[in-house]
């Protein structure tokens, strides 16, 4: 695997950092009491007031903490899992650490961003950054002449970008629908005691052009789409259960979420972990073995 050098000091770092971040979110019981809060926009909130997330508002420390589990039980022994496979040459694993550190990259982009500041600021950034690089390591590492011809010409490709289209069309219409309004004046927008929509400008500029473009170019059969789709359906494996968690830990914290939010995204992850599986199984190693 190309750059295998450098990504096997940044894939540890990024491991016992997110180990050693998740851990403090969850375990840091600072006493404290929740308290309420309006902000300058005139929204009104209940500010956590405890352990590590004590400034973010209840709704978020709940999702933030609901995060961190699935960072300690599924991203952390995926990322080690599949850096295994990948540094023995398997282009699964391969296509399923790109896919991690996609998770990665979007999760600790959106809490040095998002998170009110805390003492693991540098840690976020930390991970942030070297979930980027390694990212676009991963990327460069791939053949692109030869892609195409290891994927089996059974794939459904046409059912595979449908399930991107569809994701892509829901997350622009759930964000629109919550940023129209606000715009429109005719409520008050539902900022959380943030200053923006930092989520909803991360997905509307990220995650539903990257949706569209790879579903296109996978219908095309382009290298890149086989390429950007494989990782897109991992990444949000690892990102749907992320936010499913977030929906349960709001609940039990008080604070539920919309169901109109909560059901669609169970969906999209029961529906990109069998893209994910028929995506792997469609895979012809370098050593001529599929399974």
């Amino acid at each position: 695997m190309k750059f295998q050098s450098i990504l096997k000091i940044f894939i540890p770092i990024i491991a016992i950092l997110a180990l050693f971040s998740a851990s403090m979110g969850l375990f840091d019981k600072t006493n404290g009491e929740p308290f309420a809060f309006t902000s300058h926009r005139g929204e009104e909130v209940m500010i956590n007031g405890r352990g590590l997330y004590y400034f973010d508002t209840i709704s978020s420390a709940a999702q933030q903490q609901g995060n961190d589990m699935v960072t300690l039980s599924v991203g952390i022994p995926l990322l080690i899992i599949s850096s295994w496979l990948a540094f023995r040459g398997s282009l699964r694993g391969k296509l399923l650490l790109t896919g991690t550190l996609g998770y990665f990259l979007y999760t600790y982009m959106s809490m040095s961003m998002l998170t009110m500041f805390n003492p693991l600021f540098l840690v976020y950034v930390g991970l942030f950054g070297l979930s980027l690089y390694s990212f676009i390591l991963c990327m460069l590492s791939f053949d692109l002449k030869t892609l195409p011809l290891q994927f089996s010409s059974r794939l459904p490709r046409s059912w595979i970008a449908g399930l991107l289209f569809a994701v892509a069309a829901f997350l622009l219409a759930a964000w629109l629908g919550l940023i129209i309004p606000a715009l429109m004046g005719s409520k008050v927008p539902a900022l959380q005691n943030t200053t923006t929509f930092v989520i909803q400008a991360m997905d509307l500029t990220l995650i539903v052009p990257l949706a569209i473009l790879a579903g296109v170019l996978l219908l095309r059969r382009s290298a890149w789409g086989y390429l950007l789709a494989s990782v897109f359906v991992m990444k949000t494996i690892a990102l749907g259960l992320a936010v499913s968690m977030m929906s349960i830990n709001m609940r039990f914290a008080g604070v539920p979420d919309s169901l109109a939010i909560m059901v669609p995204f169970l969906v999209i992850t029961i529906a990109n972990l069998f893209a994910a599986v028929v995506l792997l199984r469609s895979v012809t190693e370098p050593d001529g073995k599929s399974p």
